[in-house]
């Protein structure tokens, strides 16, 4: 078995970035981000005053963030992470605080879910393609559905804006001496027509592997320096849509997404103990693991259908696929599985469901909202242990599990003045576990007990726009979270004891927001927010020896934090960025006095300078940095909690515009080669190089 819309000012970012040279004031841009894909924003009335962070086309370009999980370091307030145990090789994302768990993804407004245990690794989503990341912080619209505790990430798909369009990206990447290390590339084509559209894309990225800062010390048989070991992966996605648009209100869309992913795992290197003795051999458990496919895709349909000046009808339906392999082998040779505990772990999950959104002017000034959303979930899963051994090869038979989703949103945005929006939100959701099948060699295949969880959840907020370049907000927002099959069942290698009733977690935000104008040319917005947490579901020990931990809703306390950015235009020629955010979590679990809250660091922050030197030459350096961050060592050898992870990294891009359609790029990233680390016993890339190019057509 495997272990298994608020307008809140909080600093928008995206809008603080250079627009692309050959959009004027982004306006080509924006249009060509698929709009039935988005989520909702509250406050339509000024349409950026809302509590969304947008990651354009131009942003992922400019700042070569080609990953979810690099794009969502342009944000404040929002970090990427590696997962603490590192052994997976996953990516996470933390939104002030919560992680990939209480914090949704979703393609085209349709949400990427996992339902054995939701582990989304974040680094597979590639960026280049997509016409914008939306971000939600905290506050997020009951109409979008379930699940939204801490905030929620949706990738916006592009929609092709001329009778013919096309775009090529292409690169290549290099270590810190100029060693080839990997490739991606991008192919977007579409065209537009009087009533219907059509485009297709495909991106990919292939990384042979990564280099170590020149800095990192061997200390062990795990790494011996250079190429890491273990680092190489591939990813790619297609996305085909077709569109059919018989007036200027409505539009109707049928999509495809597909992406698949295959990665190895840098194993867990020696590391200096707090004394600065060598913790040896590698503390990191079940080393020695790769995942020949992690694949996602989904066809889904969208739709607006305007039935009056104030009334309106969405529909979306979907059907999602997700396949998945992890493979566990005997040593570093990754030839055979033949030992104990090594084995093939297969997951293949479908999702199916859709929402319907309806909302009108009933009253003067106002709109009425109301949204359903359903979903069902099934997984199937099985193990094939020790599948190189001549004797004691086995396959399990296939275990099932079925979940069912739903939710009933209803939500009125009113203007109170002309300069006062107030928005008031309440949804009732019901999740239904309907089966849920383990085996183990003593027992079989056995039935785990099934039942429900249902939740409110709650939300209202106030918009001031006080002067025509100012504005004030406030916002409260009350949301749950269900647990996930692997929380209520996994045992974790026999180490672990299922909780069948485990139940909802809830985060109730409050938020201050505010964002202005001071000076021409100057922009700063700036929030402060207060997020208390109840019931957070907490793994704990139950039984010392030998060791049995359950998870349970144990965990409460509170996130708190400021967010500020600024954008300056110093000059045609100049203009300056910055964002900080300072999070402090506390969670208080009476099973465990010692906790500490793991993976996210106490501040963050994002700078940069764009001098255009020339009209085709512009140059842009940029530092990012990242606070200590606590990290825990239970599993090596019982060393409990340290704080690792203080860094901050000097990156430079280089751009040069020969045509108006043609750029070509020369950068670095970690330009001072700096070793760093965010997870114990894993070090991240030292200095790598990039080129690039960028055509449309």
């Amino acid at each position: 078995m495997r272990i298994s819309p608020l307008f809140s000012a909080c600093c928008l970012v995206p809008a603080f970035l250079p627009p692309a040279p050959a959009i004027a004031a982004g306006v080509e841009e924006e249009a060509a981000v698929f709009e039935l894909g988005q989520v909702h924003v509250i406050g339509e009335r000024v349409r950026d005053t809302s509590s969304d962070d947008r990651i354009g086309a131009q942003e992922v370009w400019q700042f070569n963030a080609n990953t979810l999980t690099e794009a969502v370091k342009l944000v404040p307030g929002v970090t990427s992470s590696f997962v603490s145990n590192g052994r997976r090789n996953e990516g996470d994302i933390s939104v002030r605080g919560f992680d990939r768990w209480r914090v949704p993804l979703s393609i085209d407004g349709i949400r990427v879910y996992l339902p054995a245990d939701n582990r989304i690794d974040f680094n597979r989503f590639l960026t280049p393609d997509l016409g914008e990341v939306q971000l939600r912080k905290g506050y997020v619209s009951v109409l979008d559905g379930p699940g939204a505790l801490g905030g929620s990430v949706n990738l916006v798909t592009r929609k092709p804006v001329e009778p013919f369009e096309a775009e090529f990206q292409g690169g290549a990447s290099f270590g810190r001496s100029g060693g080839y290390e990997g490739r991606f590339g991008t192919l977007i084509a579409g065209t537009r027509q009087q009533s219907w559209y059509l485009q297709g894309s495909a991106t990919q990225t292939r990384r042979d592997h990564w280099t170590l800062s020149k800095d990192f010390t061997p200390v062990g048989p795990a790494e011996d320096g250079g190429k890491r070991e273990g680092s190489d992966t591939e990813d790619w996605r297609v996305n085909v849509k077709a569109g059919y648009t018989p007036n200027s209100t409505d539009e109707y869309s049928l999509s495809f997404t597909k992406q698949s992913g295959e990665k190895n795992a840098p194993l867990g290197v020696d590391f200096l103990l707090p004394d600065g003795t060598v913790q040896n051999p590698p503390y990191q458990p079940n080393n020695y693991w790769t995942w020949p496919f992690w694949d996602v895709q989904s066809t889904y349909w969208l739709s607006h259908t305007q039935l009056g000046a104030t009334t309106y009808l969405k529909t979306r339906l979907f059907y999602n696929e997700f396949d998945n392999l992890l493979s566990a082998w005997d040593d570093g040779t990754y030839s055979t599985q033949s030992n104990n505990g090594r084995f093939n772990s297969y997951y293949s999950d479908e999702s199916l469901g859709g929402s319907v959104e309806a909302g009108s002017g009933f009253f003067s000034g106002g709109t009425t909202r109301a949204a359903f959303h359903w979903r069902r979930d099934r997984h199937v899963e099985y193990n094939h242990n020790r599948p190189s051994h001549a004797t004691l090869s086995t396959i399990e038979p296939e275990q099932h599990n079925e979940e069912r989703t739903w939710s009933l949103a209803l939500e009125h945005t009113q203007g109170v003045a002309p300069t006062v929006n107030v928005v008031a939100g309440i949804s009732y959701d019901r999740n239904e576990l309907r089966k849920a099948q383990e085996y183990n060699t003593t027992a079989g295949l056995f039935d785990y007990p099934t039942g429900g969880s249902d939740a409110f959840n709650g939300q209202a907020a106030l918009q001031w726009a006080y002067a025509a370049d100012a504005e004030a907000s406030a916002s409260v927002s009350s949301r749950t979270r269900f647990a996930n099959n692997f929380e209520r069942f996994s045992t974790r290698f026999g180490t672990a004891v299922p909780n069948p009733d485990l139940g909802t977690e809830r985060a109730t935000h409050f938020e201050l927001g505010w964002k202005g104008q001071p000076l021409p040319g100057l922009r700063v917005e700036a929030s402060a927010f207060y997020t208390d947490v109840k019931d957070m579901i907490q793994t704990v020990i139950v039984q010392a020896s030998p060791q049995q931990t359950q998870t349970q809703n144990v965990g409460d306390g509170s996130f708190h934090g400021v967010e500020i950015a600024g954008d300056w235009r110093v000059s045609p020629q100049l203009r300056i960025g910055a964002h900080y955010a300072r999070l402090h979590r506390r969670i208080e679990d009476p099973l465990q006095p010692g906790l500490k809250p793991t993976g996210v660091p106490d501040h963050t922050g994002f700078a940069y300078l764009t001098w255009d030197a020339t009209p085709a030459l512009s140059v842009q350096p940029s530092v990012e940095f990242a606070g200590n961050r606590w990290t825990d060592r239970n599993g090596s050898a019982g060393l409990g909690y340290q704080r690792i992870g203080d860094h901050a990294l000097a990156n430079l891009q280089v751009t040069w515009r020969p045509l108006d359609d043609v750029e070509a790029v020369l950068g670095a990233r970690n330009l001072l080669d700096k070793n760093f680390q965010l997870a114990a016993g894993f070090p991240e890339p030292g200095r790598s190089l990039f080129t690039k190019v960028r055509v449309r057509f």
